[in-house]
């Protein structure tokens, strides 16, 4: 638990996958930095739901971009609801944008409100690119899928030494339903 009434900055980075540099979001200056390697459509992103439980009243929380905070809009102003609520201001360093608890901007909200719908926007044309890539890849014979991260031999040579469906996900470090979909096959 922190102590003390001093205001700290803390920044929050995040990129989608663990290949990609966090090095790009340059937050200088912040005293505590969250970190994440972890896709932006996924809930489960533990570093954000840590910053949000650490940071307290007068407490300032600086992310890179828009986008690094959020999954969609309902979610960017959820988050933002949840760290003004306690008192804590944001500012988004491309954007330019800050929100904060005393400061009620009108200009500031719509702004968000508008670059966060184009941002959900832009998500959802690339979706739709990469879904039209790969059919068209199907229909030409050269899309191959993702590499199977689940080794099937591997789950029925446990499979055959008796081990049950939970403990050959526990030794596997995958779900059962995935275990149970290989012996089905």
């Amino acid at each position: 638990m922190r102590q003390g009434k001093t205001m700290t900055k803390v920044g929050y980075k995040r990129v989608s996958s663990t290949e990609q540099n966090l090095d790009r979001q340059d937050l200088s200056g912040c005293e505590k930095v969250f970190e994440e390697k972890v896709s932006g459509a996924s809930k489960e992103r533990k570093a954000l739901k840590d910053m949000i439980e650490w940071v307290r009243e007068g407490d300032s929380v600086v992310v890179w971009s828009i986008d690094r905070l959020a999954r969609d809009l309902r979610d960017l102003q959820d988050i933002i609801a949840k760290l003004t609520d306690k008192g804590v201001s944001i500012y988004f360093i491309s954007e330019g944008l800050s929100f904060s608890a005393d400061k009620n901007d009108a200009f500031a909200k719509l702004q968000l409100q508008m670059m966060g719908a184009f941002a959900e926007f832009e998500r959802s044309i690339i979706r739709k690119r990469q879904a039209e890539g790969i059919a068209k890849a199907k229909e030409r014979g050269v899309y191959k899928g993702r590499k199977a991260s689940i080794d099937a031999r591997e789950i029925m040579s446990l499979k055959e030494q008796g081990l049950g469906a939970s403990a050959i996900a526990k030794q596997l470090g995958i779900g059962r339903a995935s275990v149970y979909r290989v012996i089905q096959q």
